[in-house]
């Protein structure tokens, strides 16, 4: 049995005239993820391994949303491939995790990660939102066999205020 957790990074900020990868957070950003999280650590889900994608609101929101889990930041990988907007680099790194990792967790983009919600997952997620969080649960041994599985939890902030 193998679990991925997917989480969007928080709304960001387009007020700074930056290349987009360094795009910050907004305050909106960085309160979603903080509530997230917090829902999150409810559900007593664990996890193996901590990927993000280096753009500046991905890799924050992670920080934020591990700070809650008192996760040593130094244990999260930093994926280049994960700063992808389609989809195809996130399922390649997917399907290259290590398989003694059961549980991982990726900070990352969209529209790449409804895609994979959609694909992967057995619940239509029509956008997941900034701050979104899917996890989806697959009957394999081997990240390299991903196929279809089952979405077991969705957290969307909206639904939280």
């Amino acid at each position: 049995m193998k679990k991925l957790i997917l989480m969007r990074h928080g709304k960001s900020s387009w007020e700074f005239d930056l290349p987009d990868d360094n795009r910050p957070l907004k305050s909106r950003g960085i309160n979603d993820a903080r509530l997230v999280s917090e829902i999150f650590k409810e559900k007593n889900i664990n996890f193996d391994v901590v990927l993000s994608s280096p753009a500046n609101r991905a890799f924050s929101t992670c920080k934020i949303f591990l700070k809650n889990f008192n996760f040593n930041f130094e244990n999260i990988q930093v994926v280049p491939d994960l700063y992808d907007f389609h989809g195809e680099n996130v399922i390649k790194t997917i399907k290259n995790v290590d398989d003694r990792y059961h549980n991982i967790m990726i900070f990352g983009h969209n529209h790449a990660f409804t895609s994979i919600c959609n694909i992967f997952g057995d619940k239509f997620i029509e956008n997941l939102p900034t701050s979104g969080l899917a996890v989806i649960e697959f009957e394999i041994d081997s990240w390299r066999d991903l196929k279809k599985g089952t979405t077991t939890l969705t957290i969307f902030p909206s639904d939280y205020k």
